[in-house]
């Protein structure tokens, strides 16, 4: 207990609650905040152990609103593109990784706080294409549910039926690259003594984001999540050069 960083449990935990509101999932979150406390690919290897939880229990508690037909069109081109991108980041450098990762969460963020009411065409192949992309980046940079909650958007689905589908797809994205990353030996013993406590807070932290979604308006929160979004980014390119 006493080797435990209680602060990055806290900070994963708000990273849960933020993520199930925001719709973008907890890694957009979590992943930068790991990088604050271990390296890189020890991060990569707790987000896939951490979403298993929080996913199983989004599952659970949205679980009326599952769309199968977009399940299937996002979530096989998603499982796939996962695999690939966990076997590639073996071969990246860890700080060109960072640097992907904190751009793309600063012009992720910044085009959709200036385009708010931009959206992709509701049809197949945007489908099959976000989910691919959300597949590799997920696989690569440990983050996908960005990508995926753009193509979702085009859907116009109901908040619930949002979020049990996204859920059911990131559960089968992060259970295809737990594979991949324990194969390529991201998932650390020393780390190992985190993840009861994150299979706890990602059941928690997803209780209480559903319990604060019923009070706050959707568009709301989606700026301020989106500031966030944009504000980890920043940090995260800045903490390269320090």
């Amino acid at each position: 207990m006493k080797d435990l960083n209680f602060i990055f449990l806290l900070l994963a935990l708000l990273a849960e609650i933020i993520g199930t509101i925001g719709g973008f999932g907890s890694s957009v979150f979590f992943v930068p905040i790991g990088n604050f406390y271990f390296d890189y690919h020890s991060v990569l290897g707790l987000t896939a152990l951490f979403h298993l939880s929080s996913n199983v229990s989004k599952i659970f508690l949205f679980r009326k609103g599952l769309d199968k037909k977009l399940l299937l069109n996002i979530g096989i081109p998603s499982v796939i593109f996962v695999i690939a991108g966990g076997l590639l980041s073996k071969y990246v450098a860890s700080t060109y990784l960072q640097v992907i990762l904190g751009i793309f969460l600063v012009a992720f963020s910044l085009f959709f706080l200036i385009r708010r009411n931009f959206a992709l065409a509701a049809n197949k192949k945007n489908a099959l294409i976000g989910g691919s992309f959300s597949g590799l980046s997920a696989g690569l940079l440990g983050t996908g549910g960005a990508i995926r909650g753009l193509t979702m958007a085009a859907f116009n689905l109901e908040k619930s039926v949002f979020i049990a589908t996204s859920a059911f797809i990131d559960f089968m994205i992060d259970f295809s690259r737990t594979f991949v990353y324990w194969g390529n030996g991201y998932i650390h013993q020393h780390d190992l003594k985190y993840v009861p406590f994150l299979f706890i807070i990602g059941v928690a932290g997803s209780y209480i984001g559903k319990r604060i979604l019923h009070h706050i308006p959707q568009n709301k929160f989606r700026i301020l999540s989106l500031s966030f979004v944009l504000l980890i980014g920043v940090i995260t390119l800045i903490q390269l050069y320090f």
